[in-house]
Parts: C-alpha cells; structure tokens; sequence
C-alpha cells in the first residue's frame, strides 16, 4: 500500500486502461490515462501548481483566501490544495452547476459564489469572472490563480507527462480536451520533448470560441469556452474535433456499459475522437485523457429524461467527422475535424 505524509502527496500517479469498446464504431484500441482515479482530480495538478508558485512569489500570503471561478472540476482541485497548503477556497459558480458537485465543494469546505444570470455576450464565464472581480476587492489579501491565462497551470502538468512516458512508450498521438488550454499545453510540450514526433489532437465542443467558431449557448461543461483562453497553445495543436452533446452522451453510456470506465463531457468527447484516431492510424500508440468520471452527471448524461428533454436521444449522433477547411470558415453543429488550427484573435495581415 502506498502511505503518503500529506494530502498533496496523493495527487497523479494515475492508471492507463487500454480501451477497446466500439465508439461507436470497432477500433484497434487506445489507452485513457484516468484522470479521476487520483486524489482531487486532474485538476488538483494545476491547482497545487499555481498556488505553490504563487507562495513562493509572495503573491498568495499564508491563510489567506484563494478566488477562483469554475465550472466544477478545478473547484475540486483547489478544495484539496487550499486544505494541504491552508488556504480558505472561495468559488465562484453559476446556476447551470450541478447540486451534486455544490453538495461536494461545499462538504470540501469551499464557499460558493452563484452568479443566477449569463452576462449578454460573454455567458456564464464572464458573468463569474466579474463576480470574481468583485470579491477580490472585498476580501483581504484575496488571490486569484487566474487559470485561463496563469503559465503555472500547464506546468502543472509536467507531473502528468511524465508518467505517461513511464507508462507508455512511445506515445504517437495525445487527445485533449480544450476548455482553459492547461493541461493540452503542459502535457503536450513535456512529452514532446521525448517523443518529438508526437501529434496533438484537440476537442472542442459546438458552440465554443476557443478555435474560432461564434459563441453560442453551451450544454456541455468542462471543455469549450466562450471567451478566448491564454494558456491554449495553438502552434502545438495538428488537428482539431468538436463534439456535439449526443455524440458525447453516446460515448459516455458505450464506456460505461461495455468497458465500466466513463466519465463526463470532456471525457465522452476525447473517448469518441480517440477511437476514431486509432482506426484511421493504425499501429499508432494513441492517448487519451479522460479528465474526470461519471459521479457528478448521473442526473444530466445518465439521466433518459434529461437526455430527452434537450434531444440528446432523438437520433443517431454521428460515427465519423464531417472535415472543414477553415476553422471559421462554417459553423458547425456536429462532429467536426479541421486540421488548419490558428488562434483567432490573431488576423492574417495582406501581404
């Protein structure tokens, strides 16, 4: 049995499962580094990460408040490093957030800040950010890791890499969600240093900005934005999916069904672009992070009524990618794949 002096020790060291279920087609097999099996999550990497570096800066004084917006997992992830390092959580969330993962960050001794109405163009994200604003103006050396833009979220990480190239060897292919750009970055840049031929695969959602489609009401959570993340690495991406919410609900109930392992949004998302990898490439050792599992989605992806109420099971969700040219060029609301990936606040200049 491992035994670890304290809570931080706990964190990684995470299993990789080989996965061969149809998703939903046969494939030859990837392997899914699960994420969720570790203490806090994959978020609580970043998490000790950036408040760790932010200790040793000066920037986060000891006892004092830690202010983040979330959408549910990195909550987790600094529930577990504000008890190891000593830091009162403070996290603001909105009304689309699920009652089991308020009862959890709340029983993890977070308090939550709900923000009840989407801001008109920036959503549920801007409307926390500006609460977010808020509070670290009323609270005392409040600190705000700032996770969207903070380079110590993907070193984060490194931690992560590390074990994979352990693990596997080598790894050809790494499938990521998008959602802050941390851990497609952190991991992709370490291993590349080992493995320089390896190509990075990103999955987006519909309706998200990350990559250049327009911004659009978003069902999915945990992957996807609709402002423009700093920490995403847009040189470091050969290809990029999105993943519509019945492709990923399909995949989520195949894995839990046929391979037990499930999980969430962002892990039915990678789950169905990985299988589809590996069919395309065979012979490639291709990985995939499942970032989180399926504890906190058994009344929305594991729900017939829910999935009915929003059309999740009104028919079947696409099996292949529909291929673009251009990441703007259409907006897409299914499967998609665009092997063109800039970031889009940067506009070509004529020559």
């Amino acid at each position: 049995m491992n035994r670890a002096d304290c809570l931080a020790d706990l964190v990684g060291n995470t299993p990789v499962l080989r996965v061969t279920t149809p998703l939903p087609r046969p494939h030859p097999g990837f392997w899914a580094k699960l994420e969720y099996l570790g203490a806090g999550g994959m978020k609580a990497r970043p998490a000790l990460s950036m408040l760790r570096e932010a200790r040793r800066r000066g920037d986060l004084l000891p006892g004092a408040p830690v202010v983040e917006s979330t959408s549910g997992t990195l909550g987790v992830g600094l529930s577990l490093a504000g008890a190891a390092l000593g830091h009162p959580v403070v996290l603001v969330v909105d009304h689309e957030l699920e009652p089991v993962m308020r009862a959890m960050l709340q029983a993890h001794g977070a308090r939550l800040e709900i923000v009840t109405e989407p801001h008109p163009t920036g959503g549920w994200q801007e409307a926390r950010r500006q609460r977010l604003l808020e509070l670290c103006r009323e609270l005392p050396g409040a600190y705000w890791p700032d996770q969207y833009r903070n380079p110590d979220n993907p070193a984060g990480y490194a931690t992560l890499a590390d074990e994979l190239a352990a693990q596997l060897s080598p790894v050809d292919v790494l499938v990521c969600s998008v959602g802050t750009g941390g851990h497609s970055a952190g991991i992709a840049r370490a291993l590349r240093h080992r493995f320089p031929a390896l190509r990075l695969v990103g999955v987006d959602t519909v309706g998200s900005t990350i990559f250049g489609q327009p911004a659009r009401p978003r069902l999915m959570r945990g992957l996807g934005s609709s402002i423009y993340p700093r920490n995403v690495a847009y040189d470091a991406f050969d290809e990029v999916h999105w993943i519509a919410p019945a492709e990923a609900v399909d995949t989520c109930r195949r894995l839990a069904r046929h391979a037990f392992v499930s999980g969430g949004w962002s892990t039915g998302a990678v789950a169905r672009v990985a299988a589809w990898v590996a069919a395309t490439g065979p012979g490639q050792q291709v990985v995939a992070v499942f970032p989180d599992g399926p504890l906190r989605y058994w009344q929305t992806i594991f729900d017939d009524d829910y999935c009915t109420r929003h059309g999740l099971l009104d028919s079947l969700p696409a099996t292949a990618p529909a291929d673009v040219d251009s990441p703007d060029g259409a907006e897409v609301d299914r499967w998609t794949r665009c092997q063109v990936v800039r970031d889009p606040l940067i506009r070509a200049v004529p020559a």
